[in-house]
Parts: C-alpha cells; structure tokens; sequence
C-alpha cells in the first residue's frame, strides 16, 4: 500500500491516471500529448504506476497500451474511507425512513410526532 500513497503523491502521476481514467487503453504517445513533459519522463511515472499495480500494460503488435487498474484504490477506500461511509449512509436510510413513516401517517390522518430516543 505504501507504493500507491507513493506513486499518488506526485501531480503529474495523478494526472496520468485521470487521463487512462477518462479513456482506457491509451498509448505513451496518446498520454504524453496531455502532459508538458518529455515521453522519458512520461515513461519514468508509468513505470512507478505500474510498479504500484495501479495500471496494467498490454501490448497489442507494436503498441503497448496501458490501462486503469482501480483495485489498489479501491483497497484504500475500503481501509481508509468506507468505514466512515457506512454510518453516514445508515443515517440517510434511517432519515429516509423516518421521513417515510412520517408521511404515511400523515396520509392516513394520524399524528405527526416522532418518537425522540
């Protein structure tokens, strides 16, 4: 996990994924034209992409295409910020609920109070 946090620490790293994110399966030379830099220096951040499993390479006849690899980012969502997802999501059933039970009650003529914990 410490190569990802390492290989999203750089802007231009960053840049790359949105891009393969974007469009999928692209070229060095489909990459390089959305970055001021050289195809060398392209292919040094590539390398540590790869290298952090956060793309995959697949060669079609000359070409080597490159693609997004969301899992290792997918990890870190589930490590780093799911856990907190969860609760904010409950409370927004819970709400919805709430707020369901409420117009039911409404609809039928009853009372609209509910119930304090």
């Amino acid at each position: 996990m410490d190569a990802v946090f390492k290989a999203l620490a750089t802007a231009s790293r960053r840049t790359l994924l949105d891009e393969l994110r974007k469009e999928n399966g692209q070229t060095l030379s489909e990459l390089c034209e959305h970055l001021d830099m050289t195809r060398q220096a392209v292919t040094k951040h590539l390398v540590l992409l790869e290298k952090a499993n956060l793309i995959a390479s697949v060669w079609r006849g000359r070409e080597k295409l490159h693609y997004l690899n969301p899992m290792p980012l997918h990890e870190i969502y589930e490590r780093w910020i799911g856990k907190y997802e969860r609760h904010r999501l409950q409370a927004l059933s819970d709400l919805k609920k709430g707020l369901e039970s409420a117009a039911g009650r409404i609809r039928r003529g009853g009372q609209t109070k509910t119930k304090k914990k």
